[in-house]
């Protein structure tokens, strides 16, 4: 009884992360927030940092600079303070302060050369439980898929180093442009499982020629076709493995199914710069025999 209890408490705190998520141009405040997980006033606080690690307050502002990193990585037409006065501050001198806090570069700083290592490890201490995960798997197959691809090597921390490349391929050449091609993520592997050295990301965008000889590295590569389970992820990329564990623990034991000696991969229907994170949409597809 006291375990299915805990268990309510953290599904209610999940949906106060998930709210928080979807208003973070609205005042967020204790009494609201307690309404919302309905949990008590009184105890909210508590509640929250048992099951997240961090208090409020800091959980609020970390989703809100992590919106505005995106901003000034991926918007450069976007003013500073437009970007600051979006997530909470009245000036561009105090967005800039709990910025440069938070992350030790300021705003302008970061927007010419973002240190996403260092960003990488004060974003892993927002910890939103999971709470239940319910997977809806839907089969299919796919014909083998030619892609334009960039290979990102090393630390998965740098990743959005390799992602900016694979963008600024895309504006200058025009090719697999993102209005009208797909654009996918593939992994080797787990990269909580394996040495940074060996983890290796593969950024790829459809197209119907092979891919010219180019500065930024971009070569031709295909995906594999074949049957596939389909899983949407709705949310953060960074709470991906949730789901895909989700299907591995729950759908894949119960279907009779194998999994296929290929990786798995993702396809992104939107991007960060263009919705918040909670509005993100990602299919999984995962090899099937």
């Amino acid at each position: 009884m006291k375990q299915s209890k805990n268990r309510g408490q953290l599904n209610r705190v999940k949906e106060v992360c998930s709210y928080i998520g979807q208003h973070l141009d609205e005042e967020l405040n204790l009494t609201h927030l307690s309404q919302v997980g309905l949990l008590s006033r009184f105890h909210f606080h508590r509640l929250f940092l048992a099951a997240t690690g961090m208090q409020l307050n800091r959980y609020i502002l970390l989703l809100r600079l992590k919106r505005a990193s995106f901003r000034l990585a991926f918007e450069s037409k976007r003013k500073i303070l437009d970007i600051g006065i979006e997530a909470g501050f009245d000036s561009a001198e105090a967005f800039s302060r709990a910025f440069k806090r938070t992350f030790q570069q300021s705003p302008s700083q970061f927007r010419s050369n973002p240190d996403w290592p260092h960003w990488h490890s004060v974003m892993t201490l927002v910890n939103p439980p999971q709470g239940d995960i319910i997977v809806d798997v839907k089969l299919i197959e796919l014909p083998i898929q030619k892609v334009a691809q960039l290979e990102h090597s090393g630390a998965p921390e740098k990743l959005m180093e390799t992602a900016k490349q694979f963008i600024e391929w895309r504006k200058t050449t025009g090719l697999s442009p993102v209005a009208i091609s797909r654009t996918y993520g593939v992994p080797n592997g787990d990269p909580n499982t394996m040495a940074a050295e060996d983890f290796r990301f593969r950024f790829c965008g459809s197209v119907n020629e092979a891919v010219p000889d180019n500065e930024y590295g971009v070569v031709t590569g295909t995906l594999a076709g074949g049957c596939y389970a389909v899983i949407r992820h709705e949310g953060s990329h960074d709470a991906m493995e949730s789901s895909i564990y989700g299907f591995f623990r729950e759908w894949l034991p119960q279907s009779g199914k194998a999994m296929r000696d290929e990786p798995l991969f993702f396809h992104y229907l939107n991007f960060i710069h263009q919705v918040d994170e909670c509005d993100l949409l990602t299919d999984i597809y995962l090899p099937l025999e």
